[in-house]
């Protein structure tokens, strides 16, 4: 599938966060046809059992991807989860680049659902999720002297213009 746009890394963030030593520093991209794909690696930090991550490290990559389906669309709002369902298919392993794809399965003026799928570089489908999320601008999302901007502030220009999805 061809990247039609990069979207922004933040600061801090476990899943895109640049100055995060324990994150992932996930990748995001916006592709043709309403999809939003990741490329990352979980590190042997994420491990649950040798050589498996964590299923809360999985959860979180999902979380993360399927609320930035959001911004293809909306790219100034800002998802907070409500629910969200995961179902573990095999083990997701670290130290293995892996990637990820989602996309709104539904959308209204104040809530998006989404549905998220997690792959090995052979496409064998890992983890899925669904989830449900709250639409906020970013006044309502963060604190007073927060800044989203601030926070949302890298842009790292890594020549990937295609990615082989499923």
């Amino acid at each position: 599938m061809k990247v039609i746009s990069k979207q922004l890394n933040s600061k801090n963030c476990i899943i895109c966060g640049m100055e995060n030593d324990l994150g992932l520093k996930a990748s995001f991209y916006n592709m043709e046809g309403d999809v939003v794909a990741s490329l990352f690696t979980f590190k042997d930090k994420h491990q649950s059992y040798p050589g498996r991550t964590h299923g809360g490290m999985i959860s979180a990559l999902l979380d993360e991807l399927m609320g930035r389906a959001l911004w293809l669309k909306h790219p100034d709002t800002y998802g907070v989860t409500t629910t969200m369902n995961i179902t573990f298919r095999k083990p997701v392993p670290y130290g293995e680049q892996l990637k990820a794809k989602a996309s709104i399965t539904s959308d209204s003026p104040l809530w998006f659902s989404s549905k998220g799928f997690i792959y090995d570089k052979d496409d064998n489908l890992l983890a899925e999720g669904s989830a449900r999320y709250l639409k906020l601008s970013s006044e309502k999302a963060f604190e007073k002297g927060e800044n989203a901007h601030e926070e949302m502030c890298y842009m790292i220009d890594d020549g990937i213009t295609e990615i082989d999805l499923p």
